[in-house]
Parts: structure tokens; sequence; C-alpha cells
């Protein structure tokens, strides 16, 4: 098992884990604890890659928010509005 294996096994496990005040669901880690939790003092765009994949294969989503990285099941985009070609007339997109 990979360290970015293990890494995301850690951190699917927080996603069911009590703290912050709720039983269980989304969160937020700082860079350094996830760099902790890595074994590494930098993380290129590679290791966030190979993480993101690693946390996808488990059925979660990684975000980057440059600080810190946000946990979510990828469940919880099941439910969300789909954009048709209905809708997209009236758009204008940029060139």
């Amino acid at each position: 098992m990979s360290t970015f294996d293990s890494a995301a096994e850690a951190l699917a496990g927080l996603y069911a884990r009590d703290f912050g005040g709720k039983t269980s669901g989304r969160y937020r880690i700082p860079q350094k604890l996830l760099r902790e939790l890595c074994g590494r003092h930098r993380l290129y765009e590679d290791d966030i890659t190979e993480l993101t994949r690693a946390l996808l294969e488990k059925g979660y989503v990684l975000i980057d928010m440059e600080s810190f990285f946000v946990v979510l099941s990828a469940n919880s985009f099941v439910n969300y509005r789909r954009v048709g070609k209905e809708v997209l007339p009236g758009l204008t997109f940029a060139e």
C-alpha cells in the first residue's frame, strides 16, 4: 500500500469520526497536517493528484482550497442540479 493509499484510508476514516462538534461528515484539513499525514515536507501537484485518485476510489472528493483541503463524500454531489442545453442559450462564454 502506497503512502497516498494509507493517507486516503486515514482521511476516509476521519469522515465517519466524531470531532469538531459533529458526529460525521465533511471536514477541512490544513496543508501542514496533510503533509505530515503523507510523510512529506512538500506536496507537489502529482502528489495531490495521486491522493485525490486514492480518495475517489474510496468514494470521497479532495478539494484544494489553497491553504487547506476539504474532504467530501462523492455522494453529496448526486442530487445537485444539472445544466442542460436548454439553459445554455443566453449564457456568454469567454473566448
